[in-house]
């Protein structure tokens, strides 16, 4: 028996009768020798961390967008902390804590350049609509390692896709990431807009602070033991209907007062327009977009899509760099 066997053996002994067992995997689109060390989990978890698109995170925004302060939160260190939270309360419950983590550190692969202003600009141009979560899903299905996708297990592409509040998740470890995922953009994103001088612990009703905690720290840690109390021993998670209306409560407040604050969200029309113009161009001049994507093209992928995910696919910087040296005259470099 070999280490990974070994691993799987335990998983069996002490996981919860209603964790996905990595032994129990329904498997990868394309079959593949298995390792000796990792389980299936394990090596789709690596292979997440290892690709491009987790990379470029780091540089595309969460909410506020190119801050000059350097502790506001990015799309890369969002999903590190939903990973985190998600790894918690997993392990609290005896679940696939390599699962949990693979689906959390994919979830948001396909987000666009400036956060949900790129997401509206591709949504409104490319004819088929844009959702991030079906992007994330065609970044590791189609888009990674040159083509060929990552082939990660159907368990994690599952969690994935239906991470989003809408979503369906059919493993717990998914239902887990769908809850911390809500958790963790509330958490920070209160915690850059105080930073940010656009909102303080005032404008949360006291009673709301009474229920959940006086800081962002004490309401983390409410919403945590809340779902792992409430989950325990069960075959779905859940939040206990008191704290889960306190959740929606303060996400609105976020909505009202940070998400659609036009101070905070100044430059996203500016960036909008700017995506949208790359778009037309790409649209108009494919042969200027990295060679990969033109390859796409000739794989027979219409234009349109290959376009959507060129850009898509582009940081903040990256985006803005491509829209300067196409749009913006350089100064004459003479003698």
């Amino acid at each position: 028996m070999n280490i990974r066997e070994t691993m799987e053996q335990r998983e069996l002994a002490l996981l919860s009768p209603y964790a996905a067992h990595s032994r129990h995997s329904r498997g990868r689109d394309r079959q593949e020798e298995e390792c000796d060390v990792r389980t299936v989990y394990q090596r789709d978890r690596d292979r997440i961390l290892h690709s491009k698109s987790f990379r470029r995170l780091k540089d595309k925004t969460q909410v506020f967008i190119t801050p000059r302060d350097d502790h506001y939160r990015n799309r890369l260190t969002h999903t590190l902390e939903v990973s985190q939270i998600a790894r918690t309360i997993a392990k609290a419950l005896c679940l696939n804590e390599d699962l949990t983590e693979a689906i959390a550190l994919g979830h948001d692969l396909g987000h666009t350049p400036f956060g949900h202003a790129g997401e509206k600009a591709l949504n409104e141009i490319y004819p088929e609509g844009f959702v991030h979560c079906e992007q994330s899903l065609r970044i590791v299905e189609v888009l990674e390692k040159r083509g060929q996708g990552l082939n990660l297990t159907w368990e994690v592409r599952d969690g994935i896709l239906n991470h989003r509040t809408s979503g369906h998740p059919s493993t717990l470890e998914g239902q887990v990431v769908r809850f911390s995922d809500k958790i963790a953009y509330i958490h920070h994103d209160m915690d850059d807009a105080e930073r940010a001088g656009i909102i303080s612990e005032d404008d949360i009703p006291v009673t709301l602070r009474m229920l959940l905690g006086y800081t962002t720290r004490e309401r983390l840690n409410t919403f945590v033991h809340d779902i792992i109390e409430n989950s325990m021993d069960r075959d779905h998670i859940q939040m206990s209907p008191g704290i889960l209306e306190g959740l929606m409560d303060l996400r609105s407040i976020m909505f009202q007062d940070v998400y659609n604050n036009p101070e905070a969200k100044k430059e996203e029309e500016k960036a909008i327009k700017m995506l949208k113009e790359l778009y037309e161009y790409y649209i108009e001049y494919p042969t200027t977009m990295s060679p990969e994507y033109q390859q796409l093209i000739r794989k027979g992928v219409p234009l349109a899509q290959a376009v959507c995910d060129y850009i898509s696919g582009m940081t903040d910087q990256y985006s803005t760099d491509r829209f300067r040296e196409i749009y913006i005259p350089e100064a004459w470099k003479g003698y």
